[in-house]
């Protein structure tokens, strides 16, 4: 093989997966890696592009592009959020029916594509420290970002699966033979990317697009980690910090501005132009929306029980529900448009600052600032068109408030990065909320299994209780 063609096959495999999607980082041919801080960041402007392919890739990929496979459907699946649309549908109905096992080929897609952005993460942050030819500005946006990145997979892979590899080089042997790192482990390696995350970024968005990581991205994505790791007081300043910025970040009145590209609500989005093909609508709304005349196409519902629970003077069930009068179905409307080929105008929502209110409501209602906590609830509330609880129930007690913050989370995130099924694992009553419509559940179905061909690859991986 030529160096060239080489040189080309490392910029686009290992780190720019500009057009494709990598599926598994332990085939990596062991020579091509070394290649890289020698050509790839040999200028800014390569070392740039190689960070564009990063963001690119993760648009693309099953985990964190929308799609099928992607932690959103899965985890709504797996919560009491989504159904799929056919009984017959097998890989989906094993989430739904928490029947799941290893050889899911939708599982598997989401842990290989998790490890090849990890992979690419870390080969970023050793071409930023191999390199002696990027500027000091380029090297410091580089490590900040490419750190946020790995630590924002691993949250996810940790609150799925439990003790998974930590995989920080790109050194194939090393990698290839990785035992499991105990989950606290892997928290503080979390923690520690994202401290120098924050470090390390502005607080601008590049030419104002909110498609690239800043300072308050890092800031807002730690105080969901503190939040999950109970550290209240923590989570209550950090997610008061992008609360703050007014002039950057607001609460939109009109629920169907809320994603939009670059809409004022959003923290982080991603753009459907960095998945490399020709369509400009998302995934989410490709994937959620029925369509009115060729509804077998359709994938997935959103289970009735969860359309119930809205209150039917609720704006998010007149504005992010849709109805199909065909099949009678419920589905997903936060996105407007199924396909499409013209302007971009809705990005893939990340980060946005309705989480950081209901964090900091439910940090302050853990400190007993019950007052604090009702003023942020009712922020999500009044926007919604609920009645606000410091009219109608002045006097309500921490634990009362507390259900009334996870069932605004419900409703306020549903299908948004599986944030319904992380929040009844943390509170520990996924078993009460999915087991009387699943009697077949067991408690080591919190858990999604290790992939079988990873196990067959790996001999030191072991497989998770249940499974």
């Amino acid at each position: 093989m030529k160096t060239t063609a080489i040189i080309y096959k490392v910029m686009i495999l290992v780190l720019c997966g500009f057009f494709i999607s990598c599926e598994d980082y332990l085939e990596i041919d062991v020579p091509d890696h070394k290649i890289v801080s020698a050509t790839v960041f040999e200028n800014d402007e390569i070392a740039l592009s190689a960070l564009d392919g990063l963001y690119n890739q993760i648009a693309a990929a099953h985990f964190t592009g929308g799609g099928a496979s992607s932690v959103t459907v899965l985890a709504a699946l797996s919560s009491d959020i989504l159904n799929p649309f056919y009984t017959t549908n097998l890989p989906y109905m094993e989430f739904d029916q928490h029947e799941l096992l290893p050889d899911n080929f939708r599982n598997t897609n989401l842990w290989t594509s998790a490890y090849n952005i990890i992979y690419m993460s870390n080969a970023l942050l050793e071409g930023v420290a191999d390199s002696k030819s990027i500027s000091q500005d380029v090297r410091t946006r580089l490590e900040g970002e490419a750190k946020f990145v790995r630590a924002f997979i691993y949250f996810y892979l940790v609150n799925l699966y439990g003790e998974v590899p930590l995989i920080l080089t790109t050194d194939y042997r090393t990698n290839a033979l990785a035992t499991r790192n105990p989950e606290e482990e892997i928290y503080m390696q979390i923690k520690s990317d994202l401290q120098t995350a924050i470090d390390l970024l502005g607080v601008n968005y590049l030419n104002g697009e909110r498609t690239r990581v800043n300072y308050y991205g890092a800031v807002a994505f730690m105080a969901r980690i503190e939040l999950y790791k109970e550290n209240w007081e923590k989570a209550e300043i950090l997610s008061s910090e992008v609360i703050s910025q007014t002039g950057t970040y607001e609460i939109l009145e009109n629920l169907n501005e809320v994603f939009l590209a670059n809409s004022k609500e959003a923290i982080w989005q991603l753009s459907p132009i960095g998945r490399g093909d020709n369509m400009t609508n998302t995934h989410e709304g490709a994937n959620f929306i029925i369509d009115p005349i060729y509804s077998f196409f359709a994938q997935f519902k959103l289970n009735p029980i969860f359309v119930d629970s809205f209150a039917t003077e609720d704006k998010r069930l007149t504005n992010w529900v849709g109805f199909h009068p065909a099949t009678t179905y419920y589905y997903p409307y936060k996105y407007k448009i199924r396909n499409d080929t013209e302007e971009v105008t809705e990005y893939s929502m990340v980060l946005r600052l309705a989480e950081q209110y209901l964090i900091r409501a439910e940090a302050r209602a853990m400190q007993d600032n019950i007052s604090g906590a009702v003023s942020d609830l009712d922020k999500i509330r009044e926007r919604a068109g609920l009645d606000l609880i410091a009219n109608v129930d002045p006097g309500i007690g921490r634990e009362q408030l507390l259900e009334l913050i996870f069932q605004e989370r419900k409703k306020e995130l549903f299908t948004e990065w599986g944030h319904r099924w992380l929040d009844l694992k943390r509170i520990g009553n996924t078993g009460e909320v999915l087991g009387e419509a699943h009697p077949q559940w067991q408690e080591t179905d919190v858990y999604f299994p290790i992939p079988e061909p990873e196990l067959l690859t790996n001999p030191n991986l072991t497989q998770n209780d249940g499974y």
